[in-house]
């Protein structure tokens, strides 16, 4: 298994911000710092840092931070020409000790962090395309989302403080909104019911409105998915939210480089919580917690509709397990099941 320093002639480490890139070429063999730059982060600008990059001959590694945000279209650029791009993490700020921090700094760190680094270990960026189609959709759906929850949290409370003649003891229904935005102005009303009437009106017409624009956004995910990878949506529990999610977030076949990485990576990985004579494990709370959620909404269908996994549930209960338990055990496995049809799917 070779290293980055063995393979590689030069890498590239770039520190990325929203106007300018910066960028320090340094010699694998040696870690010598050969030369460091700055360029603007439009067109013109990456141009003319792909050309300066390229003036090396060698083989070429660009270690990008941000590639998913500020890096993202100078890692299409660096991909497009034919250059191996990895993602990195920023330093850890424990090892800026003596060296203070500026972006030539953090760029030739960038580098020199990954030359010891397993070939096979280095983080590919996501991919383009349609993949990122669905990332921007996901994005757009958890927005109105929050959105649409917190109007009806605040349609909750005023009518639950005003007397308006709706129950709101409990959550209200579709037709309860329609029968809200429906609502017209009375006369003989005092002020302040008039007022709540109205506002009780304007937040019923905008969660209809919302719960409109989560339907054209799931559908729209619906067709991209059937295009990009059909077969995720015969997985049992996936529907077309959840399997945009899994595909974002898995990416391409090598982004992740086992089912155990991609379990860490969902946060379904198991971690020790023992003490004394107890021996247990626990569910990580790290990880990508948008593909946590994924993996949580396909178990609950499959605890709802399969018989297998309410079976194992039942036979765990009868030894006297608890739900968490039982669930991070069913979680774990969905990652497994679900990483290797990928594997496949996406190959």
């Amino acid at each position: 298994m070779s290293i980055v320093a063995e393979k590689y002639d030069y890498v590239i480490g770039i520190d990325t911000h929203a106007k300018t890139h910066t960028y320090a070429i340094i010699n694998a063999k040696n870690s010598a710092i050969i030369e460091t730059k700055t360029f603007p982060t439009h067109p013109a600008g990456r141009t003319r840092a792909l050309a300066w990059i390229t003036h090396y001959t060698g083989l070429l590694l660009a270690a990008v931070e941000g590639t998913g945000s500020y890096g993202r279209l100078l890692t299409t650029t660096l991909i497009e020409a034919g250059i191996d791009v990895t993602e990195v993490k920023p330093p850890p700020k424990t090892t800026r000790t003596g060296e203070g921090k500026s972006d030539p700094i953090d760029a030739q760190a960038a580098a020199r962090h990954i030359l010891g680094t397993p070939t096979t270990g280095l983080l590919t960026p996501r991919a383009t395309g349609p993949r990122n189609a669905l990332r921007v959709l996901l994005a757009g759906r958890r927005q109105v989302e929050t959105q649409r929850t917190r109007t009806i949290n605040a349609l909750h409370a005023l009518l639950r403080t005003n007397d308006l003649g709706i129950d709101a003891r409990n959550s209200l229904t579709t037709t309860d909104y329609q029968t809200i935005a429906g609502w017209r102005t009375r006369t003989g009303e005092d002020l302040t019911t008039r007022i709540c009437r109205e506002e009780a009106t304007r937040m019923a017409k905008e969660i209809s409105r919302l719960k409109t624009e989560l339907d054209t956004n799931y559908h729209k995910l619906e067709a991209v998915l059937k295009t990009l990878a059909p077969a995720v949506l015969d997985i049992f529990g996936v529907g077309p939210v959840t399997g945009a999610q899994l595909i974002a977030s898995y990416s391409h076949k090598g982004r992740i480089h086992s089912e155990a990485a991609f379990a860490k990576l969902a946060g379904t990985a198991p971690l020790p919580a023992s003490s004394g004579n107890t021996t247990r494990h626990r569910l990580s709370r790290y990880g990508d917690r948008q593909l946590n959620s994924a993996l949580t909404a396909i178990l609950n269908t499959r605890l709802s509709h399969d018989t297998r996994t309410q079976e194992y549930r039942d036979q765990r209960l009868q030894r006297h397990e608890n739900n968490p338990e039982i669930r991070r055990a069913l979680k774990r496995y969905i990652a497994r099941e679900i990483y290797r049809k990928l594997q496949h799917i996406m190959a």
